[in-house]
């Protein structure tokens, strides 16, 4: 995790979301490849008939978890799924880096389907696949369940694949968080030669890159401190549920019908202003829901905890 955050360190410096075309590729194709390895080996186990113990319902009260467990754990399972739509937070800086024509929102709504259509394939396939290879005992992690079987190469190449993908998937979502921060900054110190000067350093003659003081500073301590609670508290399905918990409602789901019914003009209290409010109510309870599993899983990992030993 320390070299992940030192190699993150590095590429955060890139000045801005456009420069990251290529990164986002390279995630891109090492999501699909660990996917389709996971889909592989869980099929290959099915077929081998070395499947777990599976039910409607999934785990049983009183031999996998108590009552209490299954509640928490079925609305953790929701801020996890919620985590899907995380893709929403960046739309408007991916369609920013987009030239014309095209238009930017007819290719965005290609790319959008094309996107969800690849991902949900993936989502459905491993979900399913995987609960019918492991059962009630299927891991966070589907490859970890694979650990102890071979063929290991294809494991180390799948989270090979992982690790890739997340550096990708790091800068990604921190660059928009990175330029806000900055703008905001330079609006209110116009004058700082610090935020503004670009110092252009060369490798040979060929290899360049510009290096700003301010952006080598602030972006470090935020990649410092990130690395930092990812070793403090290692709960990776817990951690991932909160996010995706607390970024659904508002940003996936509110703000866009707000946004929708100011745009058509939708008259309060119609039926179609009813219909989408009553989604979007629905919606905020299941981020409620599930933000407060995620927060009852990370309180209930803390009991078996030591700091900087224990892993997810």
């Amino acid at each position: 995790m320390v070299v992940f955050g030192i190699v993150q360190i590095f590429l955060s410096q890139l000045p801005n979301f456009h420069k990251l075309w290529w990164l986002s590729i390279v995630a891109a194709v090492m999501s699909l490849v660990y996917s389709f390895i996971a889909v592989g080996l869980s099929t290959a186990s099915i077929i081998s008939g070395n499947t777990g113990k599976t039910s409607i319902t999934g785990t049983e009260v009183g031999v996998d978890v108590d009552s209490s467990q299954k509640v928490w754990k079925a609305f953790q399972a929701l801020g996890d799924i919620a985590f899907a739509y995380s893709y929403s937070m960046i739309l408007i800086e991916i369609q920013d880096t987009l030239r014309s024509p095209p238009a930017e929102n007819k290719v965005m709504k290609k790319a959008s389907f094309m996107g969800v259509s690849t991902t949900t394939v993936f989502y459905v396939l491993c979900g399913c696949l995987g609960y019918a290879a492991f059962g009630n005992r299927a891991p966070g992690n589907l490859l970890t369940g694979f650990g102890f079987y071979e063929p290991y190469w294809l494991i180390d190449i799948a989270n090979v694949c992982i690790v890739v993908h997340l550096v990708g998937a790091y800068q990604v979502f921190s660059q928009p968080i990175y330029a806000a921060v900055e703008k905001l900054i330079a609006e209110r110190c116009p004058n700082n030669k610090m935020l503004t000067y670009e110092h252009r350093v060369t490798s040979n003659g060929h290899l360049a890159c510009s290096v700003n003081m301010f952006r080598l500073i602030w972006r470090t301590i935020f990649v410092v401190i990130s690395t930092l609670l990812a070793i403090l508290m290692p709960f990776f399905n817990d951690v991932l549920a909160f996010l995706g918990a607390v970024g659904f409602w508002p940003l996936t789901v509110y703000f866009p019908i707000m946004m929708y019914i100011s745009q058509k003009n939708i008259a309060r209290f119609t039926p179609k202003w009813m219909l989408l409010q009553s989604i979007s109510f629905l919606c905020f309870l299941v981020s409620l829901a599930a933000a407060c599993a995620s927060i009852e899983g990370v309180i209930e990992s803390l009991h078996h905890y030591t700091p900087f030993q224990t892993r997810s």
